[in-house]
């Protein structure tokens, strides 16, 4: 067996006034889906018109749109663990954790190690059930993630913001450039984004209802299935942990013993899983040893995975300018005591404590790894954009309506041609500086 080189690296606080503060947010929130709901937008028209992005956005993801038709050094690597699952079995996955240690313990630099379990599993199920080549597989898995993250995204944004930022978040979704692209091609991230996105999600509403049990649940299981996806769960992770101190803080929500030990028991479960599927601890930690270890020494890595803090800002005003800066236009007019900021402010938390993370490891930076940020931003790009429509002078909601409609159909566009510039004109693989550079002509 071959390996070709891969470039990624990869107190319990309760409040005294938590009920009080639960009930109040609930509230609170309540006020943010009447005023959309009640503002001509019916719920068949609604349905109607989600079923068209949803349409769309299979479109976008599953027509080979790329220029770039190779193999990847990561999908290379995938593919492998893939045939490797397929011919061994599950009962073999130790053996081959114990053969990535012997060759990753011969190499000089990293590759990306097989306890991205979830991934290469649910891609062998996959490849297996309906008789494809691994690579097909990844391909399939990967494109399938990537329509249930905009699914994922508008039934979040229901709950956040009613009907008018379902529709208006998974349109910018549908049209992200980075997620399309990760749908496609065999790459891992978008898969992972997903995981991160309903584990945010669960957290969010066992803030606001923590009597119910199967948000409960689906948040332990989000981790669970985090840590068995990607070592990069520990940056999701710790600014989970990050916007629990700030929701315990500012009393958004109740925050319960329950869910801290929800918190703690998710991660552990996945950790304790892949113990198993490794074979042991020794495996394991030796795993994540040579990975930290043989990651600095990657040649690609050093020359394009290194920057300042404000890497990630500039490599996403580069590949999707709008939404940042109608994102960033939307997080400086937040106000900490309006309660109709309170869902961007909860995603607003998520971005920094994960940016924070993220923007410090050394070799480390890429903008694949953002696509964790896709759904916040999106959504605070369309609370700018509804905000400015509600600024029009007009009286009428329904011209405000179509106003705001007409405005993110544009946005969406600027979106799909900026995605056409870097990945269908310009053969753009690897989402690093200088290659999103050159790919928009400021370097030649």
């Amino acid at each position: 067996m071959s390996f070709s080189v891969a470039t990624e690296l990869s107190p319990p606080v309760v409040s005294a006034d938590a009920p009080t503060a639960a009930v109040a947010s609930r509230a609170d929130l309540a006020p943010i889906r009447s005023q959309s709901e009640s503002s001509g937008l019916t719920k068949p028209f609604y349905l109607a018109l989600l079923v068209l992005i949803l349409a769309a956005a299979i479109g976008l993801r599953v027509y080979p749109s790329s220029s770039f038709k190779g193999v990847g050094f990561d999908e290379n690597l995938y593919r492998i663990y893939v045939e490797q699952l397929n011919g061994a079995g599950l009962l073999a996955y130790p053996d081959i954790v114990e053969n990535y240690l012997r060759v990753q313990g011969g190499m000089e630099s990293a590759i990306l190690p097989p306890t991205r379990f979830l991934y290469i599993f649910l891609s062998s199920l996959w490849s297996r059930s309906f008789g494809v080549a691994p690579l097909s597989a990844l391909h399939a898995v990967s494109c399938i993630f990537s329509i249930l993250t905009v699914v994922l995204g508008a039934a979040f944004a229901l709950r956040l913001g009613g009907r008018k930022a379902s529709l208006g978040v998974a349109a910018l979704l549908a049209c992200a450039p980075v997620q399309i692209h990760m749908a496609q091609h065999a790459l891992i991230d978008g898969f992972f984004a997903f995981w991160g996105l309903l584990a945010l999600w669960a957290l969010w509403e066992c803030l606001q209802a923590p009597t119910q049990s199967w948000w409960s649940g689906i948040y332990a299981g989000a981790l669970a299935l985090m840590v068995l996806t990607k070592e990069n769960a520990a940056f999701i992770y710790f600014a989970l942990l990050g916007v629990l101190a700030l929701c315990w803080k500012c009393r958004y929500g109740q925050v319960t013993p329950r869910l801290l030990l929800l918190t703690v028991a998710g991660p552990l479960l996945g950790t304790v899983l892949l113990l198993f599927l490794a074979g042991g601890v020794e495996n394991l930690v030796g795993v994540y040893r040579l990975l930290v270890a043989k990651a600095y020494t990657l040649e690609y890595a050093i020359k394009t995975g290194d920057g300042p803090w404000h890497r990630y800002l500039v490599d996403l005003l580069l590949a999707n300018p709008l939404i940042l800066l109608l994102a960033i236009g939307a997080a400086c007019r937040l106000r900490w005591r309006e309660p109709a900021d309170r869902p961007s402010l909860y995603l607003v938390a998520f971005i920094v404590c994960s940016y924070a993370l993220m923007c410090n490891v050394k070799y480390g930076m890429n903008l694949r790894y953002a696509t964790a940020w896709d759904f916040p931003l999106c959504f605070l790009a369309f609370t700018q954009l509804s905000h400015w429509t509600a600024l029009w002078p007009w009286s009428r909601p329904r011209a405000k309506g179509w106003l705001l409609l007409a405005i993110v159909v544009v946005v969406g566009l600027c979106e799909l041609r900026q995605y056409r510039v870097l990945f269908v004109e310009h053969p753009l693989y690897e989402l690093v500086s200088e290659g999103l550079l050159r790919a928009l002509r400021i370097l030649k």
